[in-house]
């Protein structure tokens, strides 16, 4: 399956990401972006790149966020991010089609399930960027958020596509774990801005880690559905001290 994951939706053009030229822009922008003045109003958000395992679990407001029983995250395409891309549509399915696998690939160890939102409440947007994002350090490939009741991103880049079918699953597949609450493999020894606990099993070759050893794991899986299990039913209200809380997302929150 991972090798069809970015199959062409028609024989019309090879690339599924071919960017519209400037006048093609400025027409779909009319539509699509809210302008005050010249500027587009667009509020910057912080979120961790391309974010794992203990499992090492996010602890950044002095407590531990995840999800409560029951959680559906509704999402919806950010289209003002696709105006730049000559057939949205097909960036369209390409992204639908990797986050189903990537979600899939966690099985029954997800503890939320996401819906495709076209109208109404959404908890986060995907934004689809029509440049990479490199620095000294790399580059960014995606990014996404920890458990909380705001809405958020979940951002790709060109450069993911780039990736082999099974290298943008797992990609994604570590993206999915943030969203889950769980932090980088190495979060205690490198990320001390953002405070972590460590819970479970400690394996190198963890989804949550980087490059080689970024594999989702048989661990992965069973360290995270005991975790939320536990979490669920009671018998695990802290780790090392820090408070578990569970969150119910924005949609839920809202008529």
């Amino acid at each position: 399956m991972a090798d069809d994951l970015l199959a062409p939706a028609d024989n019309n053009s090879d690339d599924v990401f071919a960017l519209r030229g400037e006048e093609e822009l400025r027409s779909a922008l009319e539509e699509t972006v809210h302008l005050v003045g010249a500027y587009v109003c667009d509020t910057e958000r912080r979120a961790e790149v391309r974010t794992g395992l203990e499992l090492i679990v996010h602890a950044g407001e002095g407590f531990i966020p995840l999800w409560d029983r029951n959680v559906i995250l509704r999402w919806r395409f950010q289209e003002r991010s696709l105006a730049r891309f000559r057939n949205p549509e097909r960036v369209k399915n390409a992204v639908r089609t990797l986050l189903h696998a990537a979600i899939g690939a966690w099985g029954d160890a997800a503890p939320i399930r996401f819906s495709e939102q076209t109208v109404g409440g959404w908890d986060f947007e995907i934004a689809v960027r029509d440049g990479d994002h490199c620095s000294p350090a790399g580059c960014t490939l995606a990014s996404a958020f920890f458990p909380d009741q705001g809405q958020h991103e979940l951002v790709v880049y060109p450069m993911m596509f780039t990736l082999d079918a099974h290298e943008q699953l797992e990609t994604l597949a570590h993206e999915i774990g943030h969203i889950f609450g769980l932090r980088h493999f190495f979060a205690l020894e490198l990320e001390r801005g953002l405070s972590a606990e460590a819970w479970g099993q400690h394996e190198k070759i963890s989804i949550m880690n980087y490059g080689d050893d970024s594999q989702l794991t048989p661990t992965d899986r069973e360290d995270l559905k005991r975790l939320y299990d536990l979490a669920w039913s009671g018998q695990l209200t802290d780790i090392n001290r820090t408070p578990i809380r569970l969150m119910r997302p924005f949609s839920s929150l809202r008529p």
